[in-house]
């Protein structure tokens, strides 16, 4: 698919200039300043001088492509995948691992102090290996049948042929299930797949997405996918509800879940339900939250299908995981059979703010989505006042905001970790200490 070229956008004339690229900034891009405005470019790294062409103006920061690198900088490489640059999946293939992993101490730690949370003189890295690291992808199909992601700066589709940040697994089962559609020709149009695969590659979860109702072939469909990927133990089809609505399950065949083996432990992971995507690096974050931490009662909030409350029984005579996700819920109880452990399924915040009725935690582990904790969920946890709090976050925004409100509160910085989960891409993981001073 040709992409057709980006025209600036709020723009009078296409403008180009020279610029020097200053720093990285969370979102993928690097900074730059064209008349003393705020530009954002991509595809650059920190002291290069580029030659860059303005696609989107707006009054206080401006967009830009880049045309050329007149000046070069020895962190700049050769990207593994022949897509970098079009597919919108991946931002720092161009700079040594070492590079990338320095860009994201600095985002977080600017993050932090910028946000009024001063950042502690070492921020410890985690780091594995960055290639083939994703046990988990979700691919668009286009008109055509081929799979791909989504284009840099649009809802393009650009197909692939490779993806380096994947397990191979899940690469083979997106390019045999594009052949599979195109020889069986269900009477649905599969509009994204979503591939689930464990650490070694030996079990595979597949889901479906399609547009309206229809199954038709579908049972040919995985019969024919299976063929090709015996790891491939179950699939579903799931009808998109559209937003806000959702999806719904129209076919399920095979296994709902998989066994998940990490850290010494086996974990049911059901179709859906988060988990931690870096195969990799799992036991590492595991260690950073729950090892050489001990006592009486840990509360582990955000809990999944209970990747850390596993881990905490260790050393904890009691855990108490909370979930409300659905497609979790069930996994997490069995995952915690015999752990003499608590499941709660609830909302955090409604678990909370019941917290009067149970016993104080020792270590409260929250590990929130996107959108952090917020103010509510932090007011509580200021009232409970455990004596430790790890918070692991995926968003240096929003951690920073409920960061602010627990110091506040009487908590001090014990540490900060940056878990580079997300290698070649802006997408950081940090952990958290925090103490009741």
């Amino acid at each position: 698919m040709k992409r057709r070229p980006q025209k600036p956008r709020n723009a009078k004339s296409v403008r180009s200039a020279l610029v020097e690229i200053e720093k990285p900034i969370y979102g993928g891009a690097f900074l730059a300043r064209m008349e003393g405005k705020a530009t954002f470019v991509p595809l650059t790294l920190p002291g290069e001088q580029a030659r860059v062409r303005i696609v989107e103006e707006k009054s206080s920061y401006a967009s830009a492509e880049p045309e050329g690198i007149v000046r070069g900088v020895p962190e700049r490489v050769v990207p593994h995948c022949r897509h970098f640059g079009a597919c919108g999946g991946c931002h720092y293939q161009h700079a040594n691992y070492e590079a990338q992993l320095q860009f994201k101490q600095a985002i977080l730690r600017e993050t932090l102090e910028r946000g009024g949370v001063r950042a502690p003189e070492t921020i410890e890295v985690l780091a594995g290996n960055p290639w083939q690291y994703r046990n988990r992808i979700r691919l668009a199909l286009d008109g055509a049948g081929r799979v791909g992601y989504r284009a840099r700066r649009s809802h393009d589709l650009v197909a692939i042929a490779e993806c380096p940040i994947a397990a191979p697994l899940l690469v083979k089962a997106a390019l045999d299930a594009e052949e599979v559609l195109r020889a069986v020709k269900p009477a649905f149009r599969a509009t994204e797949i979503s591939l689930f695969s464990n650490a070694d590659e030996t079990e595979l979860l597949a889901s479906m997405m399609v547009p309206e109702p229809g199954t038709r072939g579908f049972d040919r469909v995985f019969e024919e996918w299976k063929k090709r990927i015996p790891a491939l133990v179950g699939a579903e089809l799931v009808e998109d509800a559209g937003r806000g609505n959702a999806p719904k399950v129209l076919a399920h065949l095979g296994e709902s879940s998989l066994t998940y083996r990490t850290g010494g432990f086996d974990f049911r992971v059901d179709h859906g339900a988060f988990f931690q995507v870096n195969r990799w690096l799992i036991d590492d974050l595991c260690g950073k939250v729950a090892a050489n931490r001990r006592g009486g009662l840990a509360w582990d909030l955000f809990a999944g299908v209970g990747l850390f409350a596993k881990n905490l029984a260790k050393n904890f005579e009691r855990v108490v995981a909370v979930e409300a996700a659905a497609t979790a819920s069930e996994a997490l109880k069995h995952n915690l059979e015999g752990c003499a452990d608590d499941c709660v399924i609830a909302e955090t915040a409604a678990f909370l703010r019941a917290q009067g009725k149970r016993p104080r935690p020792d270590l409260i582990v929250v590990d929130p989505p996107r959108a952090g904790l917020g103010s509510e969920a932090t007011s509580f946890l200021a009232e409970v006042g455990a004596p430790a709090i790890v918070y692991v976050s995926c968003d240096p925004a929003t951690l920073t905001r409920d960061l602010r409100a627990l110091l506040g509160s009487g908590y001090e910085l014990s540490s900060v970790s940056l878990a580079d989960m997300f290698p070649q891409t802006f997408h950081l993981e940090s952990v958290v200490e925090l103490h009741r001073s």
